[in-house]
C-alpha cells in the first residue's frame, strides 16, 4: 500500500538523502510506475548536480506525481531550476534532512508565497 495525495491517486515523490529517502519509503511512499521509474532519488555524494537536476525535471513532468518533496540542502544544489517551476502542481515543498536543518530564508517557494500577501492583512 502506497501513500497518495487526496486528489486523483497522485503520488508524493522525494528527492533526498539514503535516510530521508528510506524514512519516507517505510512510510508508504515508494512507488514505481508502469514504465519502472520510481518515485524517489537518493542523493549520496557520488550524485551530479545535473543527475539531481535530471530527475526533478522528470518529476516535474510525470502526470502520476502531484507533490515533490526535496531535501533543502539538495534544493540548493539546483535552486535555479526550482526557481523556474512557477506551475501549482506539482507543488515543490523543500525539507529538512537529518544533517541540514531546515532555514525558511533559503526556501524560494515560500519566499514567492510571502510576497503574495500583505503583512498588515493579517
Amino acid at each position: 500500500m502506497s501513500v497518495h495525495s487526496s486528489i486523483k491517486g497522485k503520488l508524493i515523490a522525494v528527492i533526498g538523502d539514503e535516510d530521508t529517502c528510506v524514512g519516507f519509503l517505510l512510510g508508504g511512499v515508494g512507488e514505481i510506475n508502469k514504465h519502472r521509474q520510481p518515485n524517489f532519488f537518493v542523493v549520496d555524494k557520488h550524485t551530479s548536480v545535473s543527475e539531481i537536476e535530471e530527475t526533478f525535471k522528470k518529476f516535474l513532468r510525470r502526470d502520476d506525481i502531484d507533490i515533490i518533496l526535496i531535501s533543502q540542502n539538495i534544493a540548493e544544489m539546483i535552486r535555479h531550476v526550482i526557481d523556474t517551476h512557477s506551475s501549482p502542481v506539482p507543488a515543490v515543498l523543500e525539507i529538512p534532512s537529518k544533517d541540514h536543518p531546515y532555514d525558511p530564508t533559503k526556501d524560494s517557494i515560500l519566499r514567492r508565497a510571502r510576497g503574495m500577501f500583505n503583512p498588515q492583512d493579517f
